[in-house]
């Protein structure tokens, strides 16, 4: 059959239904493996695995530009879902290999290129938006499922499961996937060369400060990504850790929030744009972004939770907006490279951000406030005694506050209208679209514009 974009929606669909579907064991386990450090050894973990994809995505899209996509989606799932059963065999292991399976934690930036080579330039906003909207459907649904069979039947079948279902989308990529780069395309031969410069993964990082702008936007973007990043990683084992939400509240909250998420990313997101402008839209993001940090930080009962949940889902209009000034501001030839830098160093935050929450919360001995909080019997009602009597509660996200409120300063220098100015030879252009989108950006489309509904489907990826 011909390739088409029902082919990389059920590939990501498969494969983070899977692991959704262990948020509810995993964090179980990382708290029965680490039970002194739980939460450094949970930074430690997504930060190695954080970096290693930020330096691995620019060489794996450099070869599928090569040898095609086929054979680095079949790679990409395979290594990204090549944990799953060894959480049950051996947890040591298991977090081992998360940790080095980010070298190969790369399916959606395959992925979107696949949807480029078969999609029109004026189809593929609307294609990439499919993509990304099925990956928040598979996390805000398979989190809930996981906990109803974990307490049903036990971790085991879980586990079972979401193997099975990760062998089904391998499967389904030998099987059913066809090759999406045309055959003219390809080399006649697997040694055929590769653009190494665009496998540099600090190449886009390096032209920063060519424009006062982009400089702007690139700061605003990592003060901001960076505790988001952090947050990412570490909220779910927080909510269960130290506040005491339940498997099922913490499935129950992933999914209100990641529904809230999606219904401002798409229908308040445009009335904003529209009515108070792009800059300022970013603004009113980064406002909501300093009060649900400063919610999370000092609220120690777990209404406080749901209500900068909610918060937290309006804060998420921020990256949408950023990318929408981008795409306006710059000339047609530099969408790519600009935005390949914003995705750089959100690509960076993701390993620098899980590192630091960890780190912080080891340094301020929150693992003993929630050893002390073990000894209390969970309750969604209210928070026991140790965690009220603690001044700051969550001092990462009290941080991530401060970082966010550095943010908003330096975007109030951001211009509305600004005419991007990159020198034409700083740029490369490649001689394709689909090359175009996977070697300027690891999650942006080819027009250099981050899908709506991407940001809102990374706030449900707890692994």
């Amino acid at each position: 059959s011909k390739p088409s974009v029902y082919h990389a929606v059920v590939v990501i669909f498969l494969e983070f239904f899977a692991w959704g579907l262990l948020t509810t064991p995993m964090l179980t386990v990382l708290h029965q493996t680490f039970p002194q450090h739980t939460f450094l050894m949970n930074g430690l973990i997504h930060g190695v695995k954080g970096l290693l994809s930020f330096l691995s995505a620019p060489l794996i899209g450099a070869l599928s530009d090569v040898w095609g996509r086929k054979s680095f989606l079949l790679l990409t799932v395979f290594f990204t879902c090549a944990p799953i059963p060894l959480m049950k065999i051996s947890p040591w292991w298991y977090f081992a290999v998360i940790s080095m399976s980010g070298v190969f934690a790369v399916t959606f930036s395959v992925i979107f290129a696949y949807v480029a080579d078969i999609t029109q330039e004026h189809e593929r906003i609307t294609a990439y938006g499919l993509v990304s909207a099925t990956f928040a459907a598979s996390l805000v649904t398979s989190p809930a499922i996981g906990a109803y069979l974990s307490e049903t039947y036990g971790d085991t079948l879980v586990v079972i499961l979401a193997t099975a279902i990760a062998l089904l989308d391998i499967c389904f990529i030998l099987v059913a996937v066809p090759e999406s780069l045309p055959e003219k395309m390809r080399p006649a031969s697997w040694g055929a060369p590769i653009s190494w410069e665009q496998a540099d993964p600090f190449a886009s990082l390096r032209k920063v400060g060519q424009d006062s702008t982009v400089l702007l936007i690139c700061i605003t973007v990592f003060l901001s990504y960076l505790p988001e990043a952090g947050q990412y990683s570490s909220f779910f084992l927080y909510l269960r850790q130290v506040i005491r939400f339940t498997s099922e509240t913490v499935a129950a909250f992933i999914a209100v929030v990641g529904i809230l998420s999606i219904l401002a990313q798409t229908v308040v997101l445009g009335i904003l744009m529209r009515s108070i402008g792009n800059k300022n839209t970013i603004l009113l993001g980064l406002g909501f972004q300093i009060l649900q940090l400063a919610w999370y930080g000092f609220g120690s009962q777990p209404w406080m939770m749901w209500a900068a949940g909610a918060v937290a889902a309006m804060s998420s209009i921020t990256f949408p907006a950023i990318s929408a000034i981008v795409s306006r501001n710059a000339d047609p030839d530099q969408q790519g490279v600009v935005q390949g830098m914003i995705t750089g160093i959100r690509g960076l935050c993701n390993g620098l951000g899980p590192a630091l929450y960890g780190f912080v919360f080891y340094l301020f001995h929150v693992e003993n406030l929630s050893v002390l909080q073990n000894m209390y019997p969970p309750t969604n009602l209210s928070a026991s005694v140790p965690l009220q009597s603690a001044i700051i509660p969550g001092p990462p996200f009290l941080f991530g506050a401060c970082s966010v409120l550095l943010s908003l300063l330096v975007a109030l220098f951001i211009p509305e209208h600004n005419a991007l100015n990159l020198r034409p030879g700083s740029y490369k252009k490649h001689n394709n679209g689909a090359q175009s989108h996977l070697h300027s950006s690891q999650g942006g489309t080819c027009e250099g514009k981050e899908p709506l509904l991407e940001d809102s489907s990374c706030t449900f990826y707890t692994r």
